[in-house]
């Protein structure tokens, strides 16, 4: 008999993958640790276009989760058909991701495609913007947005 993996599944997505995805990511599976139940997701990161596949995260993404304790480590890949069967939840951080992701979706999968700005428990900048041409106080700023909407996600789930 086959086993289910019941875990909830869930893969942030960015158009790059090695900024504000693998940074959601991290601080999503840091705050899932922290309240010890690691056992209970799966996490991942993917991004719409190629261009990046590969990759570690952006230096500047990796120094802001490092200067706030959160562990990074992932290596940008695209999202795959497949993810939309594998997933229960695809959050994006904007409308461009969203776009592009609700194109690629096929019919009949099972993910929740949607921002995961929508998840910020005072309902502000539901949209967490690309920091990657600006300096380090976006990547700061996309600190504290995934973090609010990390918990917010959590909250929503029930736990």
């Amino acid at each position: 008999m086959a086993q289910t993996d019941d875990r909830t599944k869930v893969l942030f997505v960015c158009l790059g993958n090695i900024c504000r995805s693998p940074m959601a990511e991290a601080v999503f599976a840091h705050t899932v640790a922290q309240r010890q139940l690691s056992d209970q997701f799966l996490i991942d990161s993917a991004g719409t276009a190629s261009y990046h596949v590969g990759s570690r995260p952006d230096p500047r993404s990796a120094a802001t989760c490092k200067s706030h304790g959160v562990p990074i480590s992932h290596h940008g890949r695209q999202v795959q058909a497949s993810d939309f069967k594998k997933f229960d939840y695809i959050l994006c951080m904007d409308e461009s991701n969203l776009s592009d992701l609700l194109r690629k979706q096929p019919s009949g999968s099972k993910a929740q495609v949607a921002l995961f700005g929508s998840y910020s428990p005072d309902n502000k900048d539901r949209i967490i913007e690309d920091p990657y041409y600006g300096g380090q106080d976006g990547f700061e700023k996309n600190f504290g947005q995934v973090t609010r909407c990390s918990e917010g996600l959590l909250k929503k789930l029930g736990f």
